[in-house]
C-alpha cells in the first residue's frame, strides 16, 4: 500500500546547494522579485511621481532669482542637519574602526585606518561657517568621499563573507535628504556606488559578492531617490508657502507695492549702502489730489481703481533699483538711488505727466510730489521721508498737481 502511494505521489527531489550556490540562488531570487516589482502596473505610476517630484522644483523655480533664493533657503534649512550627520558619521566610523581592531579582523594598522578622522572633523567644522550653497554641497561630497576611503581602509584584509561592505550601503539612504541640487545628488550616489568597489576588487572577491553588492546598492540608491523626491517636494512647498506669507506681510494687497514698514526697512539698507559708496539719492513723496472727494462722490470702488492704476504707472516709470511703497491711503514714496536733486526732479515731472493719463469719473487724476535729497551721509530714512512729506504739503498748499523740492 505504501509503495502504491509513493508511486502515485512521488516526493520532490531536494537540490542540495553549497554555500556559493545558496548565495547565487538568493541573488537570483532578489533580482526576480525586483524585476516583478518593476513590472507591476502600480510601480511606474508611483516611481514616475517620485522622479517627477525630484526634478520639478527646478522647473517651478525657473526664474534665476527665485532659484537662487530657493537654493539659499535649502542651505539654511539643511545646514544644521548636514553638520549633525557629519558628526554622527565620524562617531560611527570611530566606533566601527575600534571595534574592528578589538576583534582583530583588519590587516592594516589602526593609525592608518584612523587617518580620515581628522579631515572629517575639519570638514564638519567648516560646514557651520559656510553660507554659500555650492560650497556646502562640495564639503558634503568631500565628507562622503572621506567616508568611502575609510570604508576601503577598514575592509582591506577582511576575510571572505565579513559584512564590512554593509556600511557603504547605508550612505546613500543616510544622505539622501541633504543634497541641495540634482548635480550633487548624482555625484554622491556615484561615490556611494563605486566607492567600495576597490576593496571588493583588490582582495579578489568572488563574483557572487560583487553581484550581491550591486543589487543591494541599486536598491539603496532607488530608495534614496524616492526619499529625496518626497523631501524635496515638501521643502519646496514649504518654501513657496513661507514666501507667499512674507509677500502678504510685506506688500499691499490692493496695489502690490511695499507696505510702509517693509519700504522703510529696505530703504534703510539701501540708504546705508548708497551713503557708503558716496552716491546721491533722493526721496519722492506722492499724494493723489482730491482723493477723498473721489471716494465720497463715486464710491470706494472708483478710488480703489484709481490707486491700482496709479501703482501700475509708478512701476512702469521706475527702474529696477528704485523702491516704491504705499505709505498711507493715497500716499506713495519712491527712493531713487544714484539720482541727484536735478535728475530726481526730471523723473518726478515724468511721473506727474504720466499720471494725467489715468482717468477718474470727474476728470483726470493728478498728484502732488515732494522731493528731498539726502543732505549728509548720516541722515536716516525717516528724516529723509519727513522732509519729502513736508515738500509735498507745500505742493498741496501751492495749488496741487505740482512738484516742490525740500
Amino acid at each position: 500500500m505504501l509503495d502504491l502511494q509513493r508511486r502515485a505521489y512521488p516526493m520532490p527531489k531536494v537540490m542540495i546547494l553549497d554555500r556559493t550556490g545558496r548565495r547565487m540562488h538568493a541573488v537570483a531570487i532578489m533580482a526576480f522579485i525586483l524585476l516583478r516589482t518593476c513590472r507591476h502596473p502600480y510601480f511606474p505610476t508611483v516611481t514616475g511621481r517620485c522622479m517627477s517630484a525630484l526634478f520639478t522644483h527646478h522647473q517651478r523655480a525657473a526664474d534665476p532669482d527665485q532659484h537662487r533664493e530657493y537654493t539659499r533657503y535649502l542651505a539654511q534649512q539643511m545646514g544644521p542637519l548636514i553638520h549633525a550627520l557629519m558628526l554622527l558619521g565620524v562617531l560611527a566610523y570611530v566606533i566601527a574602526t575600534v571595534a574592528g581592531t578589538l576583534f582583530g579582523v583588519s590587516m592594516l594598522p589602526l593609525p592608518l585606518r584612523l587617518l580620515p578622522i581628522l579631515p572629517l572633523l575639519l570638514v564638519a567644522a567648516a560646514t557651520r561657517r559656510v553660507e554659500r550653497p555650492w560650497l556646502l554641497s562640495l564639503l558634503t561630497l568631500l565628507c562622503v568621499l572621506l567616508l568611502e576611503i575609510g570604508i576601503n581602509f577598514n575592509g582591506i584584509g577582511h576575510v571572505q563573507g565579513q559584512p564590512w561592505i554593509m556600511p557603504g550601503l547605508l550612505l546613500p539612504v543616510a544622505t539622501s535628504v541633504i543634497w541641495l541640487g540634482s548635480w550633487d545628488f548624482a555625484i554622491a550616489m556615484a561615490l556611494c556606488a563605486f566607492g567600495p568597489l576597490p576593496m571588493l576588487l583588490l582582495r579578489s572577491t568572488h563574483g557572487v559578492y560583487v553581484v550581491q553588492y550591486l543589487v543591494y546598492m541599486a536598491i539603496a540608491i532607488a530608495l534614496s531617490a524616492v526619499l529625496r523626491a518626497f523631501v524635496t517636494h515638501i521643502l519646496f512647498e514649504q518654501y513657496r508657502l513661507e514666501r507667499r506669507l512674507r509677500e502678504q506681510a510685506n506688500t499691499d494687497g490692493l496695489t502690490g507695492l511695499l507696505l510702509r514698514n517693509r519700504f522703510l526697512e529696505l530703504a534703510r539698507l539701501a540708504l546705508a549702502d548708497i551713503c557708503r559708496e558716496q552716491k546721491p539719492v533722493c526721496m519722492l513723496f506722492l499724494d493723489a489730489d482730491h482723493f477723498k472727494q473721489l471716494n465720497d462722490d463715486h464710491g470706494h470702488a472708483a478710488g480703489d481703481a484709481a490707486l491700482v492704476a496709479l501703482a501700475a504707472t509708478l512701476r512702469a516709470q521706475t527702474r529696477a533699483t528704485d523702491l516704491i511703497g504705499r505709505i498711507g491711503g493715497e500716499e506713495f514714496a519712491l527712493l531713487l538711488p544714484g539720482l541727484n536733486l536735478t535728475q530726481a526732479s526730471q523723473r518726478a515731472e515724468q511721473l506727474r505727466l504720466a499720471v494725467h493719463s489715468i482717468p477718474r469719473p470727474d476728470g483726470m487724476l493728478t498728484v502732488s510730489i515732494g522731493i528731498a535729497e539726502c543732505s549728509h551721509p548720516g541722515e536716516v530714512v525717516e528724516t529723509l521721508l519727513a522732509r519729502a512729506d513736508q515738500a509735498m504739503r507745500r505742493a498741496k498748499n501751492g495749488g496741487r498737481d505740482r512738484i516742490v523740492n525740500a
